[in-house]
């Protein structure tokens, strides 16, 4: 079995119930945004603010690359949530939005929405017994969009 079919396999085992999960379908891509959204908002050297490079974008490179290295249809379709999350985050500076301030309430919020999920269905979050799942959700959430449009992964 593949690595990403094995580690999907196992983060589904605590994502049975239907409430569960619906509330990850929101939360995990909300918590992906808002975890760039604040590592964006962390002030950077002179250096890669003058090339418009912040935190977020230097943590997404290594992210992407393990997605990639999981499955190529998933490492793209992280390339892709990764650029709707930059535009989004462009977005609110562009309306003068403050990006920590919104980002850190979202990230509250759908973490509490999470363990809510957790709740309901039982069991402890997969991340508590192995970090990767933190990574494995958005993956997992690609997955049955995937699916529906007949991608394998």
């Amino acid at each position: 079995m593949r690595t990403i079919e094995r580690l999907l396999t196992q983060y589904s085992e605590s994502h049975q119930n239907k409430a569960n999960v619906a509330i990850h379908a929101v939360a995990v891509p909300s918590i992906y945004f808002v975890t760039l959204g604040l590592l964006y908002a962390i002030p950077v050297p002179e250096l890669l603010a003058n090339a418009n490079v912040t935190w977020a974008h230097l943590i997404a490179l290594p992210i992407l690359y393990y997605y990639f290295s999981l499955s190529g249809p998933i490492g793209a379709a992280m390339t892709l949530l990764t650029i709707v999350c930059f535009s989004a985050i462009r977005l609110l500076e562009f309306y003068g939005v403050s990006v920590w301030q919104t980002c850190l309430a979202l990230f509250v919020i759908m973490w509490a929405l999470q363990f809510i999920g957790h709740k309901i269905e039982g069991k402890k979050p997969s991340f508590l017994e192995d970090l990767r799942f933190l990574l494995v959700g958005p993956a997992w959430w690609w997955v049955h969009w995937l699916k529906r449009l007949n991608i394998s992964y």
